[in-house]
């Protein structure tokens, strides 16, 4: 039985690119950074994870992390990736 997809955080281990890059504070720089995290997000995910079974819906560049819409084996599957440091369920507040 499949089931249902939740919104998961998904934090990244300290990576010196992302620091690197994060510390440029030019427009070029900017974007520089929203492509390298968009990037590195985005292959995580097609390395760890069945195409199609999974939405990354946001890449948070203030923390090196991003939003995806998973099942609870599969933020088990992506806990257990190298370079992932969290991943938590989103609670929504009352």
């Amino acid at each position: 039985m499949e089931s249902r997809r939740e919104v998961y955080f998904v934090f990244m281990n300290y990576d010196p690119e992302y620091e690197r890059l994060k510390s440029n504070r030019t427009k070029k720089g900017t974007q520089e950074l929203d492509l390298y995290l968009c990037k590195k997000h985005d292959e995580l995910l097609e390395n760890t994870l069945e195409p199609g079974s999974y939405n990354k819906t946001m890449s948070l560049v203030i923390v090196d992390g991003f939003a995806v819409e998973i099942t609870d084996n599969q933020a088990n599957v992506l806990r257990s990736a190298k370079d992932v440091r969290v991943v938590e369920k989103n609670q929504e507040l009352a």
